[in-house]
């Protein structure tokens, strides 16, 4: 009887933790305090034994100087504060920038990022790491440290020469007046740049996370911002060999981020670098990300900021971006149940009086954790260079449930 009413008893325990768990909650905390020097561009993961690993770059500034790296930070299971910041690339005398990571099927830690060869963006060279060490205090021992080789070929060239023909002789772009002459110059550039090798080879790089699709091929979503327009690396052996899709061409898509759907295909959305109405792209693929339909806009606002979208393991939809035409001062989590026809739910995790100064929280980073709940990373610029006085920078994370999306927060 008394075994019973023991068995009894860890059941009805089991049953309200278990929902407890649904209860909304939002907990927010600062990987390393404010500080003056450039910190932007975080990407979260989860490890194996469920520790946290953010990383994200850092210096003076990746557009002027040649002193910033990539950091990291740890956050132990069940721990409350964060390891201090650690180097986890750094090449001598070069900017490394716009860090994306991934935990592959077999546990390994992938890093990748560019190195700017020549402080423009167009000159970015991609690269990567691999660790299958990485839970010990520090940096991770990388044991593969490779250059990721993008390369288009001549379909790359074919398709953007089409794209830009369509520009200059339609009304395919509905492009204010006063943005003709900068289209004639960008067509003019791009011309050369899509028939020259080294121009389409270089200037690739990172934003988002990595995807795998079905354990056994990574897809990791680039963007040029010489092109102003994106581009999927595909391997199928695990970095031994790439290859490219076809371009997602448009005005100014770039920074995508990839979901599936449950019937297989891929959906991604991407930021909006182009003329007004500023909207995040979309597009799809149905062979497992080698080519891509042509991009259109989607319904969601977008002020030229990044974003990331995630499918959740209950098939609902998570969407963190910056839900604005103008300004980065209003970050928002979407939930949607219907594979993103509708986005039913939206909260946000910062949002700043339009009229009032404010700060700019960007370029997020977001996963499902193994209990289910969210964790998010982003930029947090206090004090921006348009109020006066030193911008204070940091990378705040976020820990929320999508009960908390749905309804009020358990804030703390």
């Amino acid at each position: 009887m008394r075994a019973s009413l023991f068995l009894l008893g860890f059941l009805l325990l089991g049953f309200t933790d278990a929902r407890g768990s649904d209860k909304p909650f939002l907990r927010t905390d600062f990987i390393f305090p404010h500080q003056r020097l450039h910190v932007h561009g975080s990407c979260i993961v989860e490890a194996p034994n469920r520790d946290l690993i953010v990383c994200w770059f850092y210096g003076s500034g990746e557009r002027t100087a040649d002193d910033v790296q990539i950091l990291g930070s740890r956050k132990r299971k069940g721990q409350s504060s964060w390891e201090k910041p650690f180097t986890m690339a750094d090449t001598p005398d070069y900017p490394d920038t716009n860090c994306a990571m991934i935990i592959d099927p077999q546990g390994r830690l992938w890093l990748f990022y560019p190195t700017i060869l020549a402080n423009l963006w167009e000159s970015a060279l991609m690269k990567f790491h691999v660790s299958s060490d990485y839970g010990r205090p520090g940096s991770p021992r990388w044991e593969r440290t490779e250059v990721l080789h993008v390369t288009p070929g001549e379909d790359f060239a074919k398709a953007t020469l089409t794209y830009l023909d369509k520009v200059q002789s339609t009304n395919h772009l509905d492009i204010p007046r006063e943005y003709q002459s900068r289209i004639q110059e960008y067509v003019s550039r791009l011309r050369h740049d899509a028939t020259n090798k080294l121009t389409r080879r270089l200037g690739w790089m990172t934003r988002a996370h990595p995807f795998i699709l079905e354990e056994k091929r990574m897809i990791v979503p680039l963007y040029s911002d010489g092109f102003s327009f994106s581009l999927m690396a595909l391997t199928d052996d695990w970095g031994k060999t790439w290859t490219v899709s076809n371009p997602l061409i448009a005005a100014g898509n770039i920074q995508p981020s990839i979901v599936q759907r449950k019937d297989g295909s891929l959906y991604t959305l991407m930021r909006d670098n182009g003329p007004a109405p500023k909207r995040l792209h979309q597009s799809e693929s149905h062979d497992g990300g080698k080519t891509w339909s042509p991009v259109t806009d989607s319904v969601h606002p977008n002020s030229g900021t990044g974003a990331e979208i995630i499918a959740l393991r209950n098939g609902n939809w998570v969407l963190i971006n910056n839900d604005l035409e103008n300004g980065r001062h209003s970050l928002a989590v979407s939930l949607s149940d219907d594979e993103g026809r509708t986005w039913k739910w939206k909260r946000h995790l910062e949002r700043d009086p339009d009229d009032a100064p404010h700060g700019r929280y960007h370029y997020p980073s977001i996963i499902q954790a193994k209990d289910g709940s969210l964790h998010a990373t982003y930029s947090h610029h206090l004090n921006p260079a348009e109020q006066g006085g030193p911008e204070r920078k940091s990378i705040k994370h976020a820990h929320f449930n999508e009960a908390w999306i749905k309804g009020a927060a358990n804030v703390r």
